[in-house]
């Protein structure tokens, strides 16, 4: 069969609208697509069967773009969809290790990096539910630099935004200065008291 590259090209091919939801950031989006199936081969390895799925843009903001998928019965819209969910993975990892340091453990065990990066991502999503709690009282303050306007807010927003309230929380306050301390007598915790101490060291 010809390459993808000549198949978008050719001018007989039929291309479908689909709508895909939440692409980029933009809410849904209008593109074209066409698809079918092949067997991918290269020497030496074993042929696998694909879906090959050719998107464009009626518009022409972005350059056309071949998906493949080993998913022989999925729809395009699915691919499509597939597709577009990559990036929310990709700015999780992402940030995960920018900001709680994921894959920057300094640990030579594989079982210990298999402990902490599972913790670490949930510490994210820790972090997410937190923040989601508080925005039901206050929003969320965006920081912004005098060479960089963000257009929303972050995760480093996020974090920055749990840990002040977090800081600002009773239990983080400092100490009072009279200690709040009770003696607890030994009679009641069943240890032996200073007389008998010394006569069971003096015999």
């Amino acid at each position: 069969m010809p390459t993808l590259q000549a198949v978008a090209e050719d001018r007989k091919t039929r291309w479908q609208r689909v709508t895909v939801k939440s692409w980029y950031g933009e809410g849904e989006r209008v593109v074209e697509a066409a698809s079918a199936t092949c067997v991918w081969y290269h020497r030496g390895l074993t042929p696998v069967p694909i879906r090959w799925v050719l998107v464009r843009d009626p518009a022409g903001k972005f350059s056309t773009q071949a998906l493949l998928s080993t998913r022989l019965g999925a729809e395009p819209a699915e691919v499509l969809g597939w597709f577009v969910k990559r990036w929310q993975m990709e700015v999780t990892f992402e940030e995960a290790r920018a900001h709680l340091g994921v894959e920057t453990q300094r640990q030579w065990s594989d079982k210990a990096i298999a402990r902490t990066t599972p913790c670490l991502l949930g510490l994210y999503s820790l972090t997410t539910l937190l923040a989601a709690r508080l925005l039901a009282a206050q929003s969320l303050p965006v920081r912004r630099e005098a060479w960089y306007a963000k257009q929303g807010a972050t995760f480093s927003d996020t974090i920055a935004f749990v840990r002040r309230c977090l800081w600002s929380h009773q239990h983080f306050q400092m100490s009072a200065m009279k200690a709040d301390m009770i003696k607890v007598p030994r009679a009641l915790t069943g240890a032996p008291d200073r007389d008998t101490l010394l006569c069971s060291v003096n015999g």
